[in-house]
């Protein structure tokens, strides 16, 4: 098969087009044929060894943790997939070695759930990894309801704007931070908007005079320390950017793969609660490039590698 592979830790250099064998397939797990792979700032920290002091990385490894694809065969005890169904899935295993910027992915069945049909391949390949992050952080860990009002930073991004829409379909008010080109952006997903910088906490009061039920921050830094004292109770602050939350009696959240958070997901979609922008698709043999575009953090929506 062909994929996309790294000999060694490095910048977009180490990329490789290579021609590796097909992957192994394990008893509870099927193979996929990929049709698009989503490109996640965690590929890129992946590929310049970040990751190294908690995962188990062995090389060739290929890149890549989101996958939509068709099922081509299945382990002798799945039971969950046939062969020809669509799927999407968060392909994280406990060690880096066999990724999904790939023509074929083993993935275990613990990593998947259906496509949703309202979904293109592009889309499908961009949500579960950004998507999954977004859902367990405002329902598991903050465990947002309807009614409540939550103060999301960086709501225009990819992991923004899923947690966005997701909070308004839990029913509850979104008040998010976004460079001001985003806000008609974000008002269009339901969000209320207030710009970054100097007087952040100010204009958040403005809109919030009590202050808000809950926090989700997807940035890290300054803004941690900033939101806690918005938050009517303790700990009700999650960060995905930044384990200092965790001194305020906060939620440090690093998604998992999870079957039954990414059906939650897909039946969103279904109801057209939750769409998915696309920010931009390549062909698999440019992600160098689409790693590049992805570490300069100015992306709307998701990047995507497109598979033939």
């Amino acid at each position: 098969m062909k994929a996309i592979a790294i000999r060694r830790y490095g910048g977009p250099e180490v990329i490789e087009y290579l021609e590796l064998p097909d992957p192994k397939v394990g008893p509870d797990s099927v193979l996929v044929r990929v049709k698009a792979a989503g490109v996640s700032p965690v590929d890129w920290k992946l590929r310049e060894g970040r990751l190294d002091p908690a995962l188990d990385v062995h090389f060739p490894l290929v890149l890549g943790w989101d996958v939509a694809g068709v099922v081509e065969r299945v382990g002798p005890g799945v039971t969950e997939f046939r062969v020809g169904d669509q799927v999407m899935g968060y392909v994280r295993k406990d060690w880096a070695e066999h990724g999904t910027y790939a023509e074929l992915v083993a993935a275990p069945v613990r990593t998947l759930a259906a496509k949703p049909a309202r979904l293109g391949w592009a889309e499908a390949g961009g949500l579960p990894l950004a998507g999954l992050t977004a859902y367990q952080g405002l329902v598991k860990a903050l465990a947002l309801a309807a009614g409540e009002t939550v103060l999301i930073h960086a709501a225009a991004g990819g992991v923004g704007g899923f947690a966005t829409q997701i909070a308004v379909a839990l029913g509850a008010r979104v008040i998010g931070t976004a460079r001001e080109h985003n806000h008609a952006y974000l008002r269009s997903l339901g969000a209320e908007p207030v710009a970054y910088g100097e007087g952040l906490a100010e204009r958040v009061r403005a809109l919030a005079p009590d202050g808000v039920d809950a926090v989700f921050d997807l940035v890290g830094g300054a803004v941690v320390a900033l939101s806690e004292p918005l938050v009517r109770q303790r700990g009700r602050i999650a960060s995905i950017a930044d384990p200092a939350v965790l001194a305020f009696g906060g939620h440090y959240v690093f998604v998992r793969p999870d079957a039954a958070d990414l059906a939650a997901l897909g039946e969103l979609v279904e109801q057209g609660r939750l769409s998915v922008t696309v920010a931009s698709t390549f062909p698999l043999a440019q992600a160098a490039s689409a790693q590049q575009l992805s570490a300069e953090g100015r992306t709307r929506g998701k990047i995507v590698l497109l598979v033939d």
